[in-house]
């Protein structure tokens, strides 16, 4: 009798004792970049001049525009205020070729 309940408990705990738990942690690393804009593609990319040359920069899915002291704009004030010439700084992560940007910020109020 000892034996059967004894084989029915570890028949019970067996597979949480050899099941693994595994976790993954992904470390995203956001950087700025400041610039004066040499091409402007809304929704889809920006270039900007910078002291080590022109970057290219992608959108991400969702992009905020801010002024300098933090006041979002609208669409229709980025589509009068953002465009080349305008010095901002931009907001991304990656590196390289794969910059993804999710906050611009003007550099006027």
């Amino acid at each position: 009798m000892k034996k059967i309940v004894l084989s029915i408990a570890l028949a019970v705990v067996a597979p949480f004792a050899w099941g693994q738990v595994s976790e993954t942690t992904t470390t995203t690393t956001t950087t700025d970049a400041s610039g004066t804009i040499t091409e402007y593609t809304p929704g889809s990319a920006i270039v900007l001049k910078e002291t080590s040359g022109p970057r290219h920069y992608r959108f991400g899915k969702t992009v905020t525009y801010v002024t300098r002291s933090g006041k979002v704009l609208d669409e229709d004030v980025v589509r009068t205020r953002v465009k080349v010439g305008v010095p901002v700084r931009v907001h991304y992560t990656g590196s390289g070729e794969a910059m993804v940007v999710d906050r611009v910020i003007l550099d006027e109020d």
